[in-house]
């Protein structure tokens, strides 16, 4: 089984946790369904901050592999310092990583990703709090593409979770 990502990268803190478990529910339940044929599940993310890197953990700890697209050739230049430790470590345990033909991280490029995320996937867990995106490749659009694509989307969105502000 193939789950992918789109999620928040400004999760608060004391709802990372809450929000794992989420996630790691979202993915026993699809598997629990898909039992029968014997799946195997491996997690498609742009290791992004938050939401992606969190879904990476957590699909990493139920012993399934992680696939990463990556938007653009800089894109690791675009991860915040704080994250960049994080982020290697879990691209060097990625199975298989692709980089998409875009030289410059950006909205564009983004698009880009989730449309190859989306394309590859069963089906998408969204740590996404409801409210519309704040551009194109944002949680919100990403939804809306999914939706409108056929992808089902499976929301993980706990009490208490937030958002930085």
């Amino acid at each position: 089984m193939r789950v992918g990502i789109t999620g928040h990268s400004n999760l608060a803190p004391e709802c990372v946790d809450e929000v794992g478990a989420g996630i790691r529910a979202a993915l026993d339940a699809a598997l629990e369904d898909e039992a029968a044929g014997g799946s195997s599940l491996v997690g498609v993310t742009c290791l992004a901050a938050g939401a992606d890197q969190l879904f990476a953990r957590v699909v990493l700890g139920m012993g399934g592999e992680v696939e990463v697209v990556l938007p653009a050739a800089d894109y690791r230049d675009k991860i915040k310092p704080h994250n960049l430790a994080e982020y290697d470590e879990l691209l060097g345990r990625a199975t298989v990583v692709s980089v998409l033909p875009n030289e410059v991280s950006g909205r564009y490029a983004y698009v880009m990703a989730n449309e190859r995320m989306l394309a590859s996937v069963d089906f998408v867990v969204a740590v996404w709090d409801g409210l519309p995106s704040g551009g194109k490749g944002g949680t919100g659009d990403v939804v809306e593409h999914a939706v409108a694509s056929g992808v089902p989307v499976v929301v993980v969105w706990p009490p208490g979770a937030r958002r930085k502000s």
